[in-house]
């Protein structure tokens, strides 16, 4: 058996098409450094097969039998240790189930019609966990899809200056290297402000922390 280089990304492809996850699968895995590790033709498939594989990246369909991959998000993110970076795999940019996704602690989201290459870049940015992914996109969804709160939540007056300065950089989509350049600060000091955000908005990442703020009416005017 062949040893797999420790750095690969392991994904799981979740598409109630086979058609899909085959050719999801051949882009993928002509890529060095990923690794399709295993896939699921429905929602509760792709809960037992990420159990038992512990993917880094889960590519999910949002329309599946059984079990939808709203749910299938929520199931995995609740219950697998450590569990993996999913993104949600749609047909239509504007669905409100792809906003339901995201809420639910999706990383990001990727139409079927996107090019290899991003796909590719895609993968290894949520595995990395390192910057928004298509921020423009999640933007336009929390607008159309997203409910404002009648009140400001209490994180918004707990942020300092900094953090909330990294939170708007953070929505449009600046990694924490150029977060780094844009606020004259080192790299260690970004992920101190990253995870205070992170915290404070009660968030399981960078998506949902920018979900956070623009249905806190934080962003929609920066």
């Amino acid at each position: 058996m062949t040893t797999m280089p420790v750095n690969d990304i392991r994904v799981v492809l979740a598409d109630d098409e086979r058609m899909v996850r085959t050719a999801l699968c051949a882009i993928l895995s002509a890529e060095p450094g990923i690794d399709v590790v295993g896939e699921a033709a429905t929602g509760a498939e792709a809960v037992s097969v990420v159990r038992e594989l512990r993917p880094d990246v889960v590519l999910m369909d949002v329309r599946m039998p059984e079990v939808d991959g709203i749910r299938a998000t929520e199931r995995i993110l609740r219950s697998v240790p450590g569990p993996p970076r999913v993104v949600v795999v749609t047909t239509f940019e504007n669905d409100a189930y792809v906003y339901e996704a995201l809420r639910a602690g999706a990383a990001g989201f990727l139409l079927k019609r996107a090019e290899a290459d991003e796909l590719v870049q895609a993968v290894r940015l949520v595995a990395r966990s390192d910057s928004l992914l298509f921020p423009a996109a999640v933007r336009a969804l929390a607008t159309r899809h997203g409910s404002a709160a009648a009140e400001p939540p209490a994180w918004v007056a707990r942020l300092t200056g900094r953090e909330s300065e990294v939170l708007r950089l953070m929505a449009a989509g600046l990694t924490n290297a150029e977060i780094a350049g844009r606020m004259d600060v080192g790299p260690a000091t970004v992920k101190t402000h990253v995870a205070a955000v992170l915290a404070k908005t009660g968030a399981r990442d960078r998506t949902q922390a920018v979900i956070a703020a623009y249905e806190a009416d934080f962003l929609r005017t920066s």
